[in-house]
């Protein structure tokens, strides 16, 4: 008779592994960069002030507070601080608007990989033992929250178009009673940037790419969809690059937009 062997999982305890390479390394600048991201952005959302400029021709509005619906900027939709906001509570435009974006990221399939590693140590790396021995799974409160992120992609997309529309013209232009000013700067380009990034994150997002044509069973039956899915597809191919990219880029406009309102940088106006 035959006999075949069967290997139990091997228990390791937390940090402990046979990797020889340097296996914390992937970990640790993964938390540094969504540590600094995070606090940073908590940091601009609260501070509520220096995220336009209307200067010298420039006319931009950071994406972190993009579309601003109440404010007191010229970018606002409905006008400033509404009346019914609690006196209590801080107002900045950006809590409005930002827990869209956030809910996308927070619950991106790729995010989960890389702060569960990171910041959870669930595990740590490949091959090295984590602090718990149970596994809790996405089905349950808190991870089942997780399971939002096909939801929170429609916003996302929405909130990407609005911000394509409001915070990153590709020329800078002013409407007023009196005249019309087009011009360029270095603003421009960066915020222009920062739209493309975004669009390419969003876009090539796993549960777009499901809405546009994973629902189909035969693609090729419906060419128009199956030509939508295949871009989609392309795109999702480099999900983590441009995941890393938007969300560094973002918060760059933010720094520039900010830095230039606050009379630190100047715009360099091209047109």
């Amino acid at each position: 008779m035959s006999e075949a062997r069967v290997s139990l999982p091997v228990v390791r305890g937390f940090g402990e592994t046979s990797r020889r390479d340097l296996w914390w390394l992937q970990p640790l600048v993964v938390f540094l960069g969504l540590a600094t991201f995070v606090v940073y952005s908590t940091w601009a959302a609260f501070e509520g002030r220096y995220y336009y400029l209307e200067s010298n021709g420039a006319n931009y509005l950071s994406p972190f507070y993009s579309p601003e619906l109440f404010g007191p900027s010229p970018h606002h939709w409905f006008g400033p601080k509404p009346a019914w906001w609690p006196g209590w509570l801080i107002f900045s435009p950006a809590l409005l608007i930002l827990w869209m974006p956030a809910g996308f990221r927070v619950t991106c399939y790729y995010y989960r990989g890389a702060y569960y590693k990171a910041i959870w140590a669930d595990p740590p790396n490949c091959a090295v033992g984590e602090p718990r021995k149970s596994y809790w799974g996405e089905n349950s409160l808190p991870l089942i929250l997780q399971n939002v992120h096909r939801y929170s992609s429609t916003s996302r997309s929405s909130s990407s178009r609005s911000c394509s529309g409001t915070s990153s013209r590709p020329a800078d232009s002013r409407t007023t009673r009196a005249n019309w000013h087009f011009g360029l700067g270095v603003g421009t380009f960066v915020l222009l940037l920062n739209v493309i990034l975004l669009g390419g994150y969003t876009f090539g997002c796993h549960s777009f790419r499901h809405l546009i044509g994973g629902r189909c069973d035969e693609l090729a039956k419906a060419p128009t969809q199956k030509g939508a899915y295949d871009c989609v597809s392309c795109l999702n191919r480099w999900h983590m690059a441009w995941a890393w990219c938007s969300l560094f880029w973002v918060g760059f406009s933010d720094v520039y937009v900010r830095m230039c309102a606050a009379g630190y940088w100047h715009d360099w106006r091209i047109i």
